[in-house]
């Protein structure tokens, strides 16, 4: 740990019994002092936090899946972003390594006072790396004991973000690499319990097709499947402050996420060596 960046541990780590890791790279809200003091009063709220996704899969451990959550907000490090801060959508509005902006495009840091090269470094090991090496170990520890693995990427969103998107965003966004983090036969068993909730609207590999986590570890030649899955935060939560969980709305999408997981297991069973 980079003790001078955070003096709290990148990650928290459950693990399962089954050939599942779900991952949340995205829900953790942990400032390091040095770097809130020089947020924004907004920016420190931290709004752009994929907020109560524990809760909301909190049948995950119940199914024996490993789950990776992160425990450091994505204004201090995104580690949805590869490593080298390069662009996930090309011509598109994004956010990057360290972000230097809130969706609604508004400044994070308060005096201009942006992180440079070295502190974006600083930060990276001392935060981006112990996630991915616990991500990429479990991976394969998972590969090695079952002979399969399947990556679940949980992440929400605000429904309407004009920065990102026209309109309003469907409730489940599945994202594949655009089919080249995982087989067909998974994408098709998940997204048709996505695309039949009723109530519910769902696409594959919209607007979101899978961020660096996906891409980079979904290898369907060697067995690891990846999927992303975006969720609009009105399936669950409020989605503007005081960012409440809604347990009565959450309790109408939980059933149909548990169907997507189970479904990954069945899958994962048919492909055990």
């Amino acid at each position: 740990m980079t003790d001078h960046v955070t003096d709290q541990p990148a990650f928290r780590f459950h693990r399962g019994s089954v050939p599942l890791l779900v991952s949340m790279p995205h829900v953790g809200t942990h400032l390091p002092p040095a770097i809130a003091a020089r947020l924004t009063p907004e920016a420190r709220q931290v709004p752009d936090t994929d907020w109560h996704l524990e809760k909301l899969y909190d049948f995950a451990r119940e199914l024996g899946a490993s789950i990776l959550v992160a425990t450091h907000s994505r204004y201090v490090v995104d580690l949805n972003r590869p490593p080298d801060g390069a662009s996930l959508y090309p011509g598109q509005s994004v956010t990057g390594l360290c972000p230097v902006d809130t969706f609604d495009n508004t400044p994070l840091y308060a005096k201009g006072d942006v992180p440079g090269d070295a502190e974006i470094e600083a930060r990276r090991v001392a935060v981006w790396e112990p996630y991915h090496r616990q991500l990429e170990a479990e991976l394969a520890r998972i590969r090695t004991e079952h002979g399969v693995a399947v990556l679940w990427d949980a992440h929400s969103i605000r429904s309407v973000l004009p920065r990102f998107f026209d309109g309003r965003l469907p409730d489940f966004n599945l994202g594949t690499a655009k089919g080249d983090s995982c087989a067909d036969a998974l994408t098709q068993a998940v997204f048709r319990i996505a695309d039949q909730a009723g109530g519910y609207t769902a696409v594959l590999n919209g607007r979101f097709t899978g961020g660096y986590i996906t891409r980079h570890y979904g290898e369907p030649s060697r067995n690891i499947h990846a999927i992303q899955m975006e969720m609009t935060q009105a399936s669950y939560m409020q989605e503007a402050l005081p960012f409440d969980y809604l347990p009565d709305v959450a309790a109408g999408v939980q059933p149909h996420l548990r169907r997507m997981l189970e479904a990954t297991l069945k899958f994962a069973h048919t492909r055990q060596g």
